[in-house]
C-alpha cells in the first residue's frame, strides 16, 4: 500500500494511508474520505518485564526492522519493572529515561515519530507512528491506575494511552498485576478496578470498554494450575503446548469472568516466557524453582454493538456523517524472542492488521510549501484549516529534520497566523526568518501543532533545504575583527528568564551572525558595553511569549531574537502589532553600542565604568532621544565619575517635564588596581 505522492509544485500534508481520489481547492489538495477496503493499518505491539536491567545495545529483531517484508505503521511498546529506584526516578523526571531513549532512537531513523507515553514507576507505555500518519490520530489521552499496597503504590497497576485512528477509538492497556500462583483472583480483582478507574475526556469513549478496539497486554503473571514443575518442563521439552493451554490461568477466566467477555488472543505457540535465569535460556534453577508460566501476554477486544458481525474480529459502526463502517482486527505474528536474555522474562510481541472499510482522513491542518527553498524567500507556508478545526494562537509551525523523534524535536519554528488571507477558502500564510532556517543542504519536514489538540495535526512530505551555510561569512568576520577596531557591535539584548510556553521543546542553540568576534570569552561583552545608548522602546511595554522558557540570555547577532520566541525584527509578520512579539514591561532595556575610537584609544565611557576600567575623569554621556510625542517625559543623560575611594559612580539623570527638577540614580562599581588584559 503505497501512500500517495504529492507533485513538486505542491507538496501537501496528504500523505496518509492509501492511495485515494481528491478533490481540488485552488492549488490546495484536499483528499476524499475513502471508503474502498486496502491492506489495512499494521501495528506491532511488546510487552516485556524487563526485571530493572539496564537497555541492551540493540533491539532491532525485537521490532523486526530487521525483515525486508516488515511494513508496521505503529509500535505499542509496553514495558514493565524499568528500574524506578528513587536516584533513577529522579534522573529520569529530569531526563528522558534509557528505554525511551533506545527505543526512539531505533525508531526515528526509519520515520517513526513518539505520538505519546505514560509512566507509572516501573510501567512505561510507548506509542510511536510513522510521520505521515501523526495527522490521523487524534484525541489523544494517557492514564495511569495504581492497584499496589491497596491502590497507594504503583508497583502494580496500569497505563495506557488512546487515540483516534481515522475516526476509530483505540485504547492501549499496558498492565502488571499481582504474582504469585494462589492470586488469580485479586488478578482479576485488579482488571476490574482498572477498567472502572480508567476514565478518558470526551463523548466518543470515557472508559475503556467503550473504545472500537482495546488491547490488553503485560506482564499479567497468570500461571499454569494442577501440573507440577516436571511435568510443565517435559511438556515444553516435547512441545506439547497444547496439554498446557487448557490449565492456563488466564484460559480458564475468560470462560466464566464477565470483565474478559469478548477478549481474544492468538495460540501460545511459543514456550513460556517466565522465568528464566537471567543470561540465559534456562528455566529457573534457583531454589525457588518457578514454575515456567505464559505471564506475558497480548490481547484484543472489538467492540460489542447490536449490530455485532458474526465474526468474532468483525464489527460495523456508524459515523457522524450516517455512514457505517466495518472494522476487522488479524493478528499475523504472537511470538516470543528467546534472544534477548537480561531479564528473567522473555519479551513478547504481536502483529495486527486493521481494516477499516471506512476512514475519515482529511487533516484538520493542511499545509503547503515549495519543493525546495533555494533562498530565504522560498520559506514561505500556506495553510488550510478544516473549518470544524478549534484554532488557538498558540499553534505553531516546526520545522523538523527527517528523522526527527517527537514533536519536541524541532530545529525552528514560528507562531500560527490566524489572519485570513483569502476569506473565502480560508487560507493562511506565514514566513519562516532568514536567521531562523537552517543553513546548508538537508530534507526536512513542516508539522503544524495544535495547542488544544498537543498533537501535530497537519505534515508536509519531505522537502529540501539548500541554503548556503555561513561559515564564509565568519571566516570573514574573524579576520575584518582583528584588522579594525572601529566596527559597530551587535544589538546587546537581556531578556527576563520566565515566559510561557505551548512547547517545553528546547531550541538547539545557532551560531550568531555577528559582525565581530574574539576568542575571548569576556572581550565581546566588554567591548559592546563601552559607549552605551539606551533605549526603551513602546513594544517592550507588554507581554511575550516564547515556547521555550529559558534565563536571561545575550543576544550579538544582527537581529536579536527572543529565546525560542519570534525575532524582534525581520519580515512583516513579526511586527510590533503582535502581542506575543513584545517584551514584558520588566524587562531590561536594549542597549546599543555605538562607540567611537579616536587614536587607537577607547573613549572611556560608561561600558568602561562598568567593567572597573579606571577613569580620572567624570564624563556625561548622551541618552539617545526618543520620540517625544511618544514619551514626551523622558529626556535621560547617563554620567559617570570617580570618588575618593576609587569607586566609579554612574548615575541616570532623568529630565520630567512635569516637575522642575530631576531625578537621578547611581550606582557604585568598584575599580581593580590593575588594568584588565583586555585593556592592555
Amino acid at each position: 500500500m503505497n501512500a500517495r505522492k504529492v507533485p513538486s509544485s505542491d507538496r501537501m500534508s496528504a500523505a496518509l494511508i492509501p492511495e485515494q481520489p481528491a478533490v481540488s481547492f485552488g492549488s490546495l489538495s484536499v483528499p476524499e474520505t475513502e471508503d474502498a477496503a486496502d491492506d489495512g493499518f499494521s501495528m506491532q505491539i511488546v510487552t516485556w518485564n524487563v526485571g530493572t536491567a539496564v537497555p541492551p545495545d540493540d533491539v532491532s529483531s525485537l521490532l523486526g526492522l530487521n525483515s525486508v517484508d516488515a511494513r508496521i505503521d505503529m509500535y505499542v511498546i509496553g514495558l514493565q519493572e524499568v528500574n524506578s529506584m528513587i536516584n533513577k526516578r529522579l534522573k529520569d523526571a529530569i531526563f528522558t529515561d534509557q528505554w525511551s531513549e533506545l527505543f526512539m532512537d531505533t525508531l526515528s531513523p526509519f520515520g517513526y515519530v513518539l505520538v505519546t507515553s505514560e509512566r507509572m514507576q516501573g510501567q512505561l507505555l510507548l506509542v510511536f507512528a510513522k510521520y505521515y500518519l501523526l495527522p490521523n490520530l487524534q484525541d489523544i489521552q494517557t492514564d495511569c491506575t495504581r492497584t499496589g499496597l491497596g491502590g497507594y503504590w504503583g508497583n502494580k497497576g496500569a497505563v495506557s494511552a488512546r487515540l483516534s485512528l481515522c475516526g476509530h477509538m483505540i485504547c492501549f492497556l499496558n498492565c502488571h498485576l499481582p504474582a504469585h500462583m494462589e492470586n488469580s483472583e485479586q488478578r482479576m480483582d485488579n482488571f476490574a478496578s482498572i477498567l472502572q478507574l480508567q476514565q478518558f475526556n470526551g463523548p466518543a469513549a470515557n472508559g475503556v470498554l467503550d473504545h472500537d478496539i482495546v488491547f490488553w497486554f503485560g506482564d499479567l503473571n497468570f500461571r499454569i494450575e494442577q501440573y507440577d514443575i516436571r511435568f510443565v518442563k517435559s511438556a515444553i521439552e516435547k512441545n506439547k503446548l497444547g496439554i498446557l493451554w487448557e490449565k492456563d490461568q488466564l484460559n480458564i477466566a475468560k470462560a466464566v469472568e464477565p470483565a474478559l467477555n469478548g477478549f481474544q488472543e492468538g495460540p501460545l505457540n511459543f514456550r513460556p516466557t517466565y522465568k528464566y535465569d537471567v543470561g540465559t535460556n534456562t528455566f529457573d534453577t534457583s531454589s525457588k524453582k518457578r514454575k515456567p508460566a505464559w505471564t506475558d501476554r497480548i490481547l484484543w477486544r472489538v467492540k460489542m454493538s447490536d449490530c455485532y458481525d458474526l465474526s468474532p474480529n468483525l464489527r460495523r459502526s456508524k459515523f457522524p456523517d450516517g455512514k457505517s463502517s466495518h472494522i476487522q482486527v488479524l493478528q499475523h505474528v504472537y511470538r516470543s524472542h528467546m534472544e534477548y536474555l537480561i531479564s528473567d522474562h522473555k519479551p513478547v510481541t504481536a502483529i495486527f492488521s486493521l481494516k477499516f472499510s471506512h476512514k475519515m482522513q482529511t487533516p484538520l491542518v493542511q499545509l503547503q510549501v515549495e519543493d525546495e527553498w533555494s533562498k530565504p524567500s522560498d520559506a514561505v507556508v500556506r495553510y488550510r484549516m478544516a473549518s470544524s478545526f478549534a484554532k488557538s494562537s498558540w499553534d505553531w509551525l516546526g520545522l523538523y529534520r527527517v528523522g526527527f523523534k517527537h514533536h519536541k524535536d524541532y530545529v525552528t519554528y514560528i507562531w500560527a497566523k490566524h489572519d485570513e488571507t483569502d476569506a473565502t477558502k480560508q487560507c493562511y500564510q506565514v514566513m519562516f526568518s532568514e536567521e531562523s532556517v537552517p543553513k546548508g543542504t538537508g530534507e526536512y519536514i513542516l508539522c503544524y501543532y495544535s495547542n488544544n489538540f498537543n498533537t501535530i495535526v497537519g505534515v508536509t512530505e519531505p522537502f529540501q533545504i539548500i541554503l548556503p551555510s555561513s561559515s564564509s561569512d565568519t571566516s570573514k568576520s574573524d579576520s575584518s575583527d582583528s584588522s579594525s577596531d572601529g566596527e559597530e557591535m551587535s544589538t546587546l539584548k537581556l531578556i527576563r528568564p520566565k515566559s510561557r510556553s505551548p512547547s517545553p521543546g528546547k531550541m538547539k542553540k545557532r551560531s550568531s551572525r555577528s559582525r565581530s568576534r574574539s576568542k575571548s570569552p569576556v572581550a565581546p561583552i566588554t567591548r559592546s558595553l563601552q559607549g552605551l545608548n539606551l533605549r526603551v522602546g513602546s513594544k517592550h511595554k507588554s507581554k511575550s511569549r516564547s515556547p521555550s522558557p529559558r534565563g536571561a540570555q545575550v543576544c550579538t547577532s544582527g537581529q536579536s531574537k527572543l529565546p525560542r520566541g519570534k525575532p524582534t525584527s525581520g519580515n512583516s509578520q513579526n511586527s510590533a502589532s503582535n502581542p506575543r512579539d513584545r517584551l514584558p514591561p520588566s524587562a531590561p532595556a536594549t542597549f546599543k553600542d555605538t562607540a567611537s575610537r579616536e587614536k587607537n584609544q577607547a573613549v572611556p565611557g560608561t561600558g568602561a565604568a562598568l567593567m572597573g576600567r579606571p577613569s580620572s575623569l567624570a564624563q556625561e554621556v548622551p541618552v539617545q532621544k526618543r520620540d517625544s510625542a511618544q514619551h514626551p517625559h523622558l529626556s535621560p543623560t547617563l554620567s559617570q565619575s570617580r570618588g575618593e575611594d576609587g569607586a566609579i559612580s554612574l548615575k541616570l539623570n532623568k529630565a520630567n517635564q512635569l516637575s522642575i527638577g530631576k531625578s537621578s540614580q547611581s550606582v557604585q562599581v568598584p575599580v581593580s588596581e590593575s588594568r584588565p588584559p583586555i585593556w592592555q
